[in-house]
């Protein structure tokens, strides 16, 4: 007993919450943001050339500024790459109709609609079904390079980070034209932010346990924990690898929990649907159906979003953005 009361305690997991405004890069403790003192112009130098400058900023003793009076802008600057896996939570998957283990899916979204986690989300005149998706998403430090094998204890090579997004998307041109890159990619598409939390190598066995949330006009419609993930962050950087170079400060979006607008039509319905309408008339006949679903979004709508670990270790912030119809 003696030995043991006398053997060092673990290091608790020393992750550091980063912010961006107009006026530059700060690390926010508590209440409180500290300018990190050097010329940064990307996600890209913070995660590669910053991070001594982070670390003094993150022990810095005065200097602070109150968080609530400062504006923060999406931690992802532009451009970059956005890759998205699709249908990667097994709730998400069953609701969607794809079963309980569908392969993996990779797509990618224009960073054009990447904006920040209290702008507006315009919506387009022509799209009559928008959805939302609640994603944690990783920032890379380091792609893999081609033909590489990441395991888990290869993560904190590879991934800085994490952020929260919000994958919105036009269903009606998404399923009309199979158009993943077109649907996901209006500006104001993708609401990251407000928080970038830089991780040490003990934070990542923590991602499993991070809930995301995500509410309209205070009704919670998402709420799933990061374990429900089909393909996980070492076997999708895995698969990248095979086709797809990441660079630092890219963006991958690792799925959405159930509970987005779009749900698959009860199997009876579809299968009568396939064998006795047409093409047109089916497309038709779903859309009917779709537009009087209330749980779509609509210009005045707030989306409120947020992911954290039960412990608060791991806190990505909160989002609120107002849906607006777009101009002209």
């Amino acid at each position: 007993m003696a030995a043991e009361a006398r053997r060092p305690r673990a290091r608790p997991p020393l992750s550091i919450a980063v912010v961006r405004t107009a006026e530059g890069w700060h690390v926010q403790r508590g209440a409180e943001a500290f300018p990190v003192e050097a010329e940064l112009p990307s996600t890209a130098a913070l995660v590669t050339d910053g991070l001594g400058a982070v670390r003094a900023a993150a022990s810095a003793k005065v200097g602070g500024v109150p968080v609530d009076s400062l504006s923060f802008l999406s931690p992802i600057t532009t451009p970059c790459r956005v890759v998205a896996q699709a249908v990667n939570y097994r709730g998400h998957a069953r609701e969607s109709g794809f079963g309980e283990d569908p392969p993996a899916v990779f797509f990618r979204k224009s960073s054009g609609s990447i904006s920040g986690p209290t702008d507006d989300v315009l919506r387009p005149a022509h799209v009559r079904l928008l959805d939302y998706e609640i994603e944690l998403g990783l920032v890379i430090r380091r792609g893999p390079v081609a033909g590489t094998t990441v395991g888990d204890a290869d993560l904190p090579d590879h991934v800085a980070g994490l952020v929260m997004c919000n994958d919105i998307s036009a269903r009606d041109v998404q399923l009309t034209k199979g158009q993943f890159y077109e649907s996901k990619s209006y500006p104001t598409f993708t609401p990251t932010g407000p928080r970038l939390i830089l991780l040490e190598a003990d934070d990542f066995a923590r991602l499993p346990g991070l809930r995301l949330r995500l509410w309209v006009n205070g009704e919670l419609r998402q709420d799933g924990t990061a374990a429900d993930v089909i393909t996980g962050p070492a076997a999708a950087l895995s698969m990248l690898a095979s086709f797809q170079r990441l660079d630092p400060g890219d963006l991958v979006l690792t799925g959405t929990p159930g509970g987005t607008a779009l749900q698959a039509p009860p199997a009876v319905v579809a299968k009568v649907g396939d064998l006795l309408l047409p093409t047109p008339l089916k497309w038709r006949a779903f859309f009917s159906r779709q537009e009087r679903n209330p749980a779509y979004l609509k210009a005045g709508d707030m989306i409120t979003a947020s992911i954290a670990s039960e412990d608060g270790a791991l806190d990505l912030g909160s989002q609120r953005t107002m849906v607006r119809d777009a101009a002209g």
